[in-house]
């Protein structure tokens, strides 16, 4: 990307002034990571720009690339009461696919003697892979069950403790979810694929904590040097696929008939007050607790996977975020407080401190940020900060900057599982061909997307985590 088309507000803040129609964009990333995304991002954020009801800015994250009508990575506020539209292109295809992070009481030390038996029992216990399904098999009436009620639903039938729901985003549960608003064929996809990875850039991970970056907070987000923690990367699975390729059509066939005249195909949208707006917002909330479900049944797998390895072991949800989603929440443009739906896609939510959605023992620290890897590089968890200029949003992982297909034309799954073994990384996976695509030379430095973040005040850093043993989608 071009920065000479951009105004420096700071070294990691950058704007695009507003034009006849649009409204400014803003970037919040260094020269080098602008340098390095894709002019395509620039021109989809421009397109949300465009879009009616837009309060504020458009806003792009630093791991931000390019996506479907939004970029990856990038964040949107729209007011209802103002035409604001919402846009399935907007929330994604991967419906609050997120991370979840387990917190155990092993060691490094723990583990590093038994990590292939380890890496092992958990590429038995999780199933992954694209279209691979697992043991649990759902009836329809199960599957409207899970749809309403999220990881509640996973902890009632004993996949879970009723503690895990206190560290999840929504408390596991997204209100409004209407599971007579989601197709049957996508309900059909979901039958065998609760608590299973899928494929892609999902993962299981086992890390140990590297470096603390702030004592004082790490001490209050109880995390220590040296501690072993596992992350589980996944999201809605075929469902959330499903809802948005239903919905995207929907609202393009519509569009004309809301008078909204799209710049791009893939911008399609609908206003939130409409039927139709109404409707996918009930359909995408019923992909929020699939995703919630789906993250704790795998959850409650890997902890029976360490348990039966490690008698004893304590695996307690540490937190739990979701990346793409469309949220109703308060916030304050130009001085007024106002009740907006954030689209994020491809960020994470960073809540300050005290704020009244927070568990009461983190909300003293702020909302821990969890930043995957990509499979041999370091995952970071963050927390949310005071007067963060971008939505109290984050970025969410290292972002891309090789396509999956040149990624399978320059590197080999074989070697790169040879190169990620020397480093002292076990990867599982049933697909070489996914593991090249995932190779992290694929990816964006996450430190050098780490510190961007941090240093535009979107959050503070607590802890860096290194992989032990993956297992790849």
């Amino acid at each position: 990307m071009d920065t000479a088309l951009l105004l420096r507000l700071s070294e990691h803040h950058w704007r695009l002034p507003p034009e006849p129609g649009r409204a400014a964009v803003e970037f919040f990333a260094s020269r080098h990571l602008l340098r390095d995304m894709e002019d395509e991002v620039l021109r989809q954020i421009s397109g949300v720009a465009g879009l009616p009801g837009l309060a504020g800015a458009a806003l792009v994250l630093p791991d931000a690339h390019s996506g479907y009508g939004f970029p990856i990575g990038g964040v949107a506020a729209f007011d209802a009461g103002e035409g604001g539209v919402v846009s399935a292109g907007g929330v994604g295809f991967d419906i609050a696919c997120g991370v979840r992070t387990l917190a155990t009481s092993l060691d490094r030390e723990d583990v590093l003697g038994a990590q292939e038996p380890l890496a092992e029992a958990l590429f038995r216990a999780v199933p992954s892979g694209l279209g691979r399904g697992g043991s649990l098999r759902l009836s329809l009436e199960e599957i409207d069950e899970l749809l309403r009620h999220g990881a509640s639903w996973a902890v009632g039938r004993g996949l879970g403790r009723p503690r895990d729901l206190a560290r999840c985003e929504e408390r596991g549960r997204m209100a409004g979810a209407d599971p007579s608003k989601v197709s049957r064929e996508a309900k059909d996809r979901l039958r065998d694929q609760a608590g299973t990875l899928g494929s892609g850039n999902h993962y299981l991970e086992v890390q140990w904590l590297a470096e603390v970056l702030d004592p004082a907070l790490a001490d209050g987000f109880g995390l220590r040097r040296g501690q072993v923690l596992v992350s589980i990367h996944c999201g809605s699975r075929g469902l959330g696929h499903q809802i948005g390729s239903d919905y995207l059509p929907r609202m393009a066939a519509q569009a004309a008939r809301h008078g909204l005249r799209l710049p791009d195909k893939e911008l399609a949208c609908a206003p939130i007050r409409s039927d139709l707006g109404q409707d996918y917002l009930a359909a995408m909330a019923c992909g929020v607790n699939c995703a919630l479900a789906n993250r704790q049944v795998i959850g409650h797998l890997a902890r029976q996977a360490l348990e039966q390895l490690f008698p004893g072991v304590s695996a307690e949800v540490f937190y739990d975020v979701c990346h793409n989603t469309c949220r109703i929440e308060e916030h304050l443009i130009n001085g007024r407080a106002r009740r907006l739906h954030v689209h994020r896609k491809g960020a994470t939510r960073a809540f300050p401190p005290g704020h009244p959605d927070l568990p009461p023992d983190l909300a003293p620290y702020g909302q821990p940020v969890l930043v995957g890897g990509s499979m041999g590089g370091s995952s970071y968890i963050l927390a949310g900060v005071p007067d963060n200029p971008a939505l109290a949003s984050a970025c969410h992982g290292a972002g891309r900057i090789m396509s999956r297909t040149q990624a399978r034309k320059r590197f080999r799954g074989r070697d790169v599982l040879e190169s990620l073994r020397l480093k002292g990384i076990l990867v599982r996976s049933a697909d070489l061909k996914g593991v090249a695509e995932e190779a992290p030379d694929a990816y964006k430095d996450e430190t050098a997307v780490v510190a961007s973040a941090v240093a535009a005040g979107l959050v503070r850093p607590v802890a860096r985590l290194e992989p032990l043993v993956c297992i790849k989608g």
